[in-house]
């Protein structure tokens, strides 16, 4: 047994999931392949927030029983937040995998390994953290959720909210930077409620100003906030530490009040408009982006409307846009009937992508022009390609000299020369003088 593939899917929590899961197994001697017929151990990181993620899933793991049929020693595991609890329908429904593990639930795999490598694994499973990560690196700081928002599965899979303590954090963000990361964003499906839960009850803006002091880290962002935990202290706490990027992700999922009573999410509209205008007071030059629900049960026309006149006046920087796919076992599945027609949904999300693109579009050209620091991450086309500070994606066009002088890593000065909705593109100011190195 040397060798091990894992497949993800979902969100950002996901994937910390696997990195730290492949960090783990790396310990244990096995090497990351990139095909899972290459591999002795499978993992399928599932996600069910969405109907079609769940589809996506099952369709991989009938494509890899086959591996597992021919050579029957392969472990074949499935893990995230498609595994509840009780896991005695998947185990009908899949028999060929080996292993079911709820969402951070390693142990199972690292024993199964162990026992047969013939290894005490809990002696040789140090630090989870990545052991050759990108620059940018996802840190889970809190896990599970609380709020049990009516069509959500997260709080069913992955349990109440457990925070890390503060020095776990910052121990294992400082292991990372040592490693060649420069931006970490931490983690947690309600990040803004870290600390709560400990005994000390530090909060968000405590660990942020814990992780700012760490040297040659050079940015910090937070996923993902909600308008119930985000107080005047983090607010602040973005506004003044240098290293915390001016980017806040507020989820607000509709625009109507009714709707967002019956998806049990603790706030009004008007109460979400004063919040992010606090933020926009607080902190100048911030980008705020959201996500949005369209179709939830019994959604009327007029509701939408006051969705799309929400998003309208806010002008947010990224809308993530979904339609409602009812979740078994959710408040929502249990009580409500899933009645919106697939091709309203389909309609509605269409006219939001096209408001939002049009937002996006007067918002970046207004950028052409100014000068953005960029965060190089790596290639993409041909070119380097970099976020700035409030989350916009950026290529740099640059001459062969600079091109081959530039690294992940570097902090570039980038005057913008092209924009669309999705991307700006800038070259490099003042040549090789621009690329800020360690």
């Amino acid at each position: 047994m040397d060798t091990f593939y894992i497949w993800t899917i979902g969100c950002q929590m996901n994937k910390a999931d696997s990195e730290r899961l492949g960090s783990a197994l790396e310990q244990l001697g096995l090497q990351p392949v990139d095909t899972a017929k290459a591999a002795d151990v499978i993992v399928l990181n599932s996600c069910v927030v969405r109907q079609g993620a769940e589809n996506k899933v099952v369709g991989n793991l009938w494509m890899v029983n086959p591996l597992k049929k021919k050579q029957p020693d392969r472990v074949l595991a499935l893990m995230g937040c498609m595994v509840g609890p009780n896991t005695v329908e998947l185990e009908k429904r899949f028999p060929d995998v080996d292993l079911f593990m709820q969402p951070q639930q390693f142990e199972p795999l690292l024993e199964l390994i162990g026992e047969r490598k013939g290894l005490d694994w809990e002696g040789c499973v140090g630090s989870l953290a990545p052991a050759h990560p990108e620059v940018t690196c996802y840190v889970p700081i809190i896990h599970g959720c609380d709020l049990m928002c009516s069509f959500c599965i997260i709080p069913y899979r992955r349990g109440r909210q457990v925070s890390r303590p503060v020095d776990d954090v910052v121990q294992e963000v400082e292991l990372l930077v040592n490693r060649g990361v420069r931006e970490v964003t931490v983690l947690g499906q309600t990040v803004d409620a870290y600390g709560y839960d400990l005994p000390d009850k530090p909060d968000l803006s405590l660990l942020l100003t814990r992780l700012n002091a760490i040297e040659d880290l050079d940015r910090i962002r937070f996923l993902t906030s909600h308008p119930s935990y985000m107080d005047d202290r983090i607010i602040q706490a973005v506004a003044d530490l240098p290293k915390v990027c001016e980017h806040i992700n507020l989820p607000v999922q509709a625009g109507d009040d009714e709707i967002l009573k019956q998806m049990r999410r603790p706030y009004t509209r008007d109460h979400y408009r004063e919040l992010v205008g606090r933020i926009r007071d607080t902190i100048p030059g911030v980008s705020m982006s959201t996500d949005i629900i369209v179709g939830f049960p019994g959604e009327t026309e007029e509701q939408f409307d006051r969705t799309m006149d929400l998003v309208s006046e806010l002008r947010f920087d990224k809308v993530h846009c979904a339609a409602y796919s009812t979740r078994p076992g959710t408040i929502a599945h249990r009580t409500m009937e899933d009645d919106v027609p697939k091709d309203v949904k389909d309609r509605r999300m269409k006219e939001l992508d096209t408001l939002q693109e049009s937002i996006l579009r007067e918002t970046n050209a207004a950028l052409v022009g100014e000068t953005m620091e960029v965060l190089v991450e790596g290639r993409k086309r041909g070119k380097w390609q970099g976020r700035t500070r409030t989350d916009k994606l950026v290529f740099i066009n640059a001459d062969e000299e600079l091109d081959a002088r530039v690294r992940p890593g570097q902090l570039v000065n980038v005057e913008v020369s092209q924009a669309s909705p999705w991307a700006l593109q800038g070259l490099p100011l003042d040549g090789a003088a621009s690329v800020k190195t360690d």
